[in-house]
């Protein structure tokens, strides 16, 4: 099945602000993910998160860049196979879960 990327219009802002060194390896994690987004437990590459200390990103996933600290936060809309990227960033005290699920919200995901 093929699936795919589309990414919220402040994912490009996120990509701008990193050093290109980086860029290029986080957009080869997303690729290599888009190949098969679904969890883990259904045999793709998605590691799900969910409601943890009151932010909800049930039904989200991520993608985690151990050598660079960064997360990217993904869902996946199996009717479309689309997997829309939500935000890519630093990990830093769960800001970037919580600025998630701040664009969930607004793009109502």
């Amino acid at each position: 099945m093929k699936w795919k990327l589309l990414y919220l219009n402040e994912v490009t802002n996120d990509l701008s602000n990193l050093d290109n060194s980086v860029k290029s390896r986080v957009r080869k994690s997303i690729e290599k993910v888009a190949q098969n987004p679904l969890p883990k437990s259904e045999g793709g590459y998605g590691k799900p998160l969910g409601n943890v200390d009151g932010i909800n990103l049930t039904g989200c996933s991520k993608i985690k860049l151990l050598g660079v600290g960064l997360r990217v936060v993904y869902k996946i809309q199996r009717t479309d196979n689309e997997m829309k990227v939500i935000i890519i960033s630093a990990r830093s005290d769960n800001e970037v879960y919580i600025e998630a699920e701040k664009r969930v919200k607004k793009y109502n995901l």
